[in-house]
């Protein structure tokens, strides 16, 4: 019934930027529930890119991202995006979007602590 949808991955040059958008259906969305973003690159395991609190302003970015992405949601309309800027090769991989009803801020971007994950959306950088 909870369903995930990410959009938004391309193919871009380094030093570009993309926005992906993840929407959400099947559950109220709201505050009461954490939002991440997670990517996969060929060979590794996924890891979290960006988490964002089911209340108040606390986000979080992996060290690899920080300065660069920027989590944002619209709880009103059900949607997670994710600005990507200054894109380097080594953010190629698939982005997975994930939910969790009161998650743990110190979990924010760890992969357990999601129960729902959308199916994900390639993004590819070249040098």
């Amino acid at each position: 019934q909870v369903q995930l949808a990410e959009s938004g991955g391309d193919s871009v040059q380094a030093g570009g930027s993309l926005r992906l958008v993840c929407a959400a259906s099947g559950f109220a969305f709201s505050n009461e529930y954490c939002m991440a973003w997670f990517r996969q690159a060929p060979g590794k395991e996924r890891q979290g890119v960006a988490g964002s609190l089911n209340v108040g302003n606390g986000v979080t970015y992996a060290d690899s991202v920080k300065g660069r992405f920027t989590i944002s949601r619209d709880n009103a309309n059900n949607t997670l995006y994710l600005e990507m800027n200054n894109l380097k090769p080594q953010d190629t991989g698939m982005y997975y979007c994930a939910a969790q009803l009161n998650c743990r801020y110190w979990a924010l971007l760890s992969r357990t602590e999601y129960t729902y994950w959308g199916l994900g959306t390639q993004v590819t950088v070249s040098s």
